[in-house]
C-alpha cells in the first residue's frame, strides 16, 4: 500500500512537471498559455518542435510553440469564439507531445474588440465590426530606453491622440548605448556583441520586454505595428546580416510568441531596400513564412526606403508607404487607393522637429497639413517628432504641436460617417471626401479663400436637400456654425447648389476646412438613387 501511494504521489509530481501551467478559462481575444516542462539539453530552439491544436466546433488552429528557457516551453492561443475549446500538443519530445485539456473561453474584456482586419477594400475595422481609423505614431526604440522612459511613453500614449504605433523588434546600433540609467544589455541572441553571438540560440529575457510593452500597449487599446527586420547595423551587431535560415527562424519564433496578441500588426522591415542583400523574392519567402505561421492572420506590410516593393501581392494586407511628396495634396493618397486597391498607410511622411537632418524639421502647421492631406485623401497618416525628446526614438513625452491638432482631427473624423470617408468626386474635387448626399469634408489646405460658393457634386442628390455647415479652423482648432442652412438646386449635369446662390465667408487663412451635413429626412429622388446603387452593387 505504501509502495502504490509512493508511486501515485511520483505520478502527480511528474505530471505537474510536465504541465507547469494553463488557464481554465480566457476572454474571447486574450491569451490562453499552455506552459510544459520539456528537455533543455542540446539546442532546444531548434531541435524541438512543438504545436497544438485548437479546436471549438467547426473551428480549428494550430500555433506553434516556443522555448522560452531553463526547459521551459510554451504555446499561446487568442480564442475568438466563447465556449469551450480543446487542444492537443503535437511534438518530438515526448515529454510535450499528446497533451490535452480545454479552456473556456468567456466574453471579450471592455474595450477589446479583436484584431485589427481590413474593411471595405480601404478601410478598417476590429474583428467584431467596430470601426477603427488608426492614428499612428513612431517610437521606433523605446523598448530599449528603460523601465522608467517606458512608463512615461505609455503615460503619454494615455492621453494622445494615437492609437497605433511603429516599433523596432530588434535595436538599432548606436554605440556606448545609454539612455539614462540603463544600459542596453540584452539582445535578441545569446551573447554580447558581434564576435560572441549564437544566432541559433534566442535570449528568452530580451523578448519579455517586448511582451510587456505589446500588452502595455494592447491595455490602452494601441496597435503595435510590429517592424521585424531593420537596417540600422550596417554589419556591426549583424542583425541585419544574418543567414537566411536565420531569418527564417527568426520570424517563426517571432510569430509563435507574439501573434496571440490581438494588437499586433506585422511590418516585415522599415526601409527594406536598405538590406541590399535582400531581393524582392527574399522578401516574398518573408512575408509567406509570416503569413503560414500566424493562424489569426494579423495585418501584414512592409514599409519603403527606395525602392517600391509590390504592395498588390496578396500576402500583403495594406500600403505602408514612404513617400513625402504624397501628403502634399490630397490626391496623392487617392491615387494610391487606386493603383494598389489597398488602404493607404503614410507612414513616413517626415517629422515636425529641429532636427539636423532634413526630414525631422517639419513645423506643427505643416505635419497637420499632411496629416489632414492623407485623410481627406482616405488614407492615414503616421506622426513623429524630432523635438529634443527625441520622441521618434524613444518615446517619453510628446512636445510638438501637432499632436493636439492631429487630437482634433481625429475627433472630426470619428463624429462623421461610420466605416470613414469615402472620395468625393476625387477627379475634380480631390479636397473633398465624405459620403455622398449625407457628408461632406472640404479641405482648403494652404489655400487662403474669403469665400466659398455653396457647391456640392450631385452624386446621390436632389432638389431642395438640406445642408448646414460648419466652418473649421484646423489650427486653432475651433468650429463654428453657420448660422443659415442652404437647400440645394441642380445647376448642371454635375453639381448642385444652394438655391438662393449663397455664400460661406471665410477667415482668408490658411488650414480651413467646411463640414457639410445633410439636414431633415431623405427626398424620394435620393432614396431612388440609393436603391439603384445598391443594386448595382
Amino acid at each position: 500500500m505504501i509502495f502504490l501511494r509512493r508511486n501515485f504521489i511520483l505520478f502527480i509530481l511528474m505530471l505537474s512537471a510536465i504541465v507547469l501551467h494553463a488557464q481554465e478559462k480566457t476572454p474571447k481575444w486574450g491569451i490562453f498559455e499552455l506552459t510544459l516542462q520539456g528537455n533543455s539539453s542540446g539546442n532546444p530552439f531548434i531541435d524541438t518542435k512543438l504545436s497544438a491544436e485548437f479546436k471549438h466546433g467547426n473551428k480549428v488552429y494550430r500555433p506553434e510553440g516556443f522555448y522560452d528557457g531553463n526547459g521551459v516551453f510554451k504555446i499561446r492561443f487568442m480564442p475568438n469564439e466563447e465556449g469551450v475549446w480543446t487542444y492537443v500538443t503535437n511534438s518530438n519530445d515526448k515529454k510535450l507531445n499528446n497533451k490535452k485539456g480545454k479552456f473556456i473561453c468567456t466574453a471579450a474584456l471592455p474595450n477589446v474588440h479583436g484584431p485589427v482586419r481590413v474593411s471595405h477594400k480601404y478601410h478598417f475595422a476590429y474583428e467584431d465590426s467596430t470601426n477603427y481609423t488608426p492614428f499612428g505614431t513612431t517610437i521606433y526604440e523605446w523598448s530599449f530606453r528603460g523601465k522608467e522612459n517606458r512608463a512615461q511613453t505609455i503615460e503619454t500614449l494615455k492621453t494622445s491622440p494615437f492609437n497605433k504605433v511603429r516599433m523596432l523588434a530588434i535595436p538599432p546600433y548606436k554605440k556606448n548605448y545609454v539612455e539614462g540609467p540603463d544600459k542596453l544589455t540584452l539582445f535578441p541572441f545569446v551573447g554580447t556583441d558581434k564576435t560572441n553571438f549564437d544566432f541559433t540560440r534566442f535570449n528568452p529575457e530580451y523578448f519579455k520586454i517586448l511582451e510587456e510593452d505589446i500588452k502595455s500597449l494592447s491595455e490602452i487599446g494601441i496597435e503595435a505595428d510590429f517592424i521585424l527586420f531593420r537596417p540600422y547595423d550596417k554589419g556591426k551587431w549583424g542583425f541585419d546580416m544574418m543567414a537566411d535560415s536565420t531569418n527564417i527562424m527568426y520570424i517563426k519564433y517571432m510569430v509563435a510568441r507574439f501573434a496571440a496578441y490581438h494588437n499586433i500588426w506585422w511590418s516585415m522591415c522599415n526601409e527594406n531596400s536598405f538590406i541590399k542583400h535582400l531581393t524582392d523574392e527574399d522578401w516574398d519567402r518573408y512575408f509567406q513564412a509570416v503569413q503560414k505561421a500566424d493562424p489569426y492572420s494579423h495585418l501584414l506590410s512592409i514599409h519603403n526606403a527606395d525602392r517600391l516593393y509590390d504592395y498588390t501581392k496578396p500576402w500583403v494586407t495594406h500600403v505602408s508607404y514612404q513617400y513625402y511628396n504624397v501628403v502634399k495634396s490630397p490626391w496623392g493618397t487617392s491615387l494610391l487607393s487606386d493603383i494598389y486597391r489597398k488602404p493607404i498607410v503614410n507612414d513616413e511622411i517626415n517629422y515636425e522637429g529641429n532636427s539636423g537632418s532634413r526630414w525631422g524639421q517639419l513645423t506643427g502647421e505643416e505635419m497637420t497639413f499632411r496629416f489632414w492631406n492623407a485623410y481627406i485623401g482616405c488614407g492615414f497618416a503616421t506622426h513623429g517628432e524630432t523635438t529634443p525628446t527625441g520622441w521618434i526614438s524613444g518615446g517619453g513625452k510628446l512636445e510638438g504641436e501637432s499632436p493636439a491638432r492631429i487630437a482634433f482631427l481625429r475627433k472630426i473624423l470619428e463624429d462623421g460617417p461610420k466605416g470613414g470617408l469615402e472620395p468625393i468626386d476625387k477627379y475634380y474635387t480631390p479636397n473633398f471626401a465624405g459620403k455622398y448626399g449625407e457628408y461632406y469634408l472640404i479641405y482648403f489646405g494652404k489655400e487662403t479663400p474669403t469665400e466659398w460658393k455653396f457647391k456640392l457634386p450631385k452624386s446621390m442628390l436632389a432638389t431642395g436637400m438640406k445642408f448646414k455647415v460648419d466652418v473649421i479652423d484646423t489650427w486653432n482648432m475651433t468650429i463654428t456654425p453657420v448660422d443659415k442652412s442652404f437647400e440645394i438646386q441642380a445647376l448642371d449635369n454635375y453639381s448642385y447648389i444652394d438655391k438662393q446662390k449663397q455664400s460661406i465667408t471665410l477667415s482668408g487663412k490658411p488650414y480651413m476646412a467646411l463640414r457639410i451635413i445633410k439636414i431633415g429626412d431623405e427626398t424620394e429622388t435620393q432614396k431612388a438613387n440609393k436603391t439603384k446603387i445598391n443594386e448595382l452593387e
